[in-house]
């Protein structure tokens, strides 16, 4: 079996101010998880030491091939492994996605109207050949439990020295990376237990899915975090070697951020070009590439934070209690929640980290902060007004819009490091409102 690089990410995961003025505008695009190479999701819920992990499984291979290595705190019971639904994932990457808004000026002859407020949104068990634990035993491997959960097989170990351990994985048929031992040992030496999952081809055949569904465990522990380190097992030995992964918090009371790394928000609210509505995609990777090397690739980025009873812009609609409770959220069909809506009393946070060994020595450890401001990575196209004007009020719109576009200009390359010569050249010509002489507008 192969330890995919879906875990370099997922796996890594656990594994081998002020409310916004109201929006008024119209929603365009978003930057998903899917524009990142080598980037997996995960979603953990935590409140107190309770904490339940949901792992995306991207893997394209072979199935036989696949194999999951997760540190966890401790022997997991069977109920404590949940098979869950790929979608619900999505449902989290769609909602909270950085975003591209557009808002289309009015006619600057027209009476200025004050925009409504937005309205809130209410809305059998594997049996072990004898031989197997002869052999565990003198490794110093002890398998602590096995089961058959949905389209896998999963096996409890726990083991007193790396290496050791390396050696079983080997022999049973895992191919690990050759660094293995090395990413194991520091969660041999904290006596944590080793999750490992491999897929079971007559049940995933039975479940009639084409893709591995995501692999959830519930449990208890003090620590908050992700041992990503792990995950860097799987990292090619050449040539680029960082990996994105996307982190979804669900919690009480405020956002989260890492809390033995830098925690930024990535760039926001900037007004951009209108030709960027058809390269978003290209757009958001630059702007998030320049931020992460003028941070020496070191922090890790906010990308949104927000009481899920609620959005503003939404890219898509609110989780309900229903898709909530299946991300393992316990306490969203509890009547007395923060907020009115499906979602209230949750709060999403969206973190995105670039990560390799020597920008990430040491596992990602969180906190839950008590600051429920809400914040989004949203960026704003403005479509002039480009209809025939008869007030002497354009002439100082046709001003203000050539001021915007310099704007725009310098804006887009301060976040993305584009040349302004390519930037200029892509905006095309100025197109301002058309304006009668004085002398049509006087009698007309």
């Amino acid at each position: 079996m192969r330890v995919t690089s879906a875990l370099a990410a997922a796996a890594a995961a656990l594994a081998i101010a002020p409310r916004a003025p109201a929006f008024c505008g119209f929603f365009v695009g978003k930057a998903d998880a899917k524009l990142f190479n080598k980037s997996s999701q995960v979603a953990i819920v935590r409140d107190g030491n309770r904490t339940v992990l949901t792992m995306s499984n991207d893997y394209q291979g072979p199935l036989d091939e696949f194999a999951l290595v997760v540190p966890v705190p401790s022997v997991l019971e069977r109920d404590q492994i949940h098979i869950g639904d790929r979608k619900l994932l999505e449902r989290l990457d769609e909602y909270s996605s950085p975003r591209l808004v557009e808002y289309t000026d009015p006619d600057p002859c027209e009476p200025r109207m004050v925009p409504m407020s937005a309205r809130m949104f209410d809305r059998r068990e594997v049996a072990l050949a004898g031989g197997v634990a002869e052999r565990s035993k003198a490794l110093g491997v002890t398998v602590e439990a096995a089961y058959t959960v949905g389209e896998y097989d999963i096996l409890l170990l726990s083991a007193k020295e790396s290496r050791g351990l390396e050696i079983w994985l080997r022999q049973s048929g895992y191919q690990i990376p050759p660094r293995a031992a090395r990413a194991l040992e520091p969660y041999v030496k904290q006596e944590m237990k080793f999750f490992v999952a491999k897929v079971n081809l007559k049940e995933q055949k039975k479940t009639g899915y084409q893709e591995l569904r995501p692999i959830q465990i519930a449990f208890d522990s003090p620590r908050f975090m992700l041992p990503i380190r792990l995950g860097m097992a799987n990292a090619p030995a050449t040539g680029e070697t960082t990996q994105d992964l996307i982190v979804y918090t669900l919690t009480r009371k405020g956002r989260v951020e890492a809390s033995n790394y830098q925690t930024v928000k990535i760039p926001s609210d900037a007004d951009v070009p209108e030709f960027v509505k058809d390269e978003f995609a290209d757009f958001y990777r630059a702007t998030f590439t320049k931020a992460w090397h003028e941070r020496d690739g070191r922090a890790v980025f906010t990308e949104y934070a927000w009481n899920m009873a609620w959005c503003d812009p939404c890219s898509a609609a609110p989780l309900t209690a229903e898709e909530l409770r299946g991300l393992g959220v316990f306490w969203a069909a509890e009547t007395a929640q923060r907020w009115r809506g499906q979602g209230g009393g949750t709060i999403l946070t969206r973190l995105h980290v670039r990560y390799d060994e020597r920008r990430f020595p040491e596992d990602l450890m969180f906190q839950e902060t008590g600051d429920q401001q809400s914040f989004q990575g949203r960026y704003v196209m403005h479509h002039p007004f480009r209809g025939e004007t008869s007030c002497e009020a354009a002439d100082n719109y046709r001003t203000q819009i050539k001021d915007r576009r310099r704007g725009e200009a310098d804006t887009l390359a301060r976040l993305t490091g584009w040349s302004p010569d390519m930037i200029r050249d892509r905006m095309g010509p100025e197109s301002v409102p058309e304006s009668k002489s004085w002398w049509k507008r006087l009698w007309q």
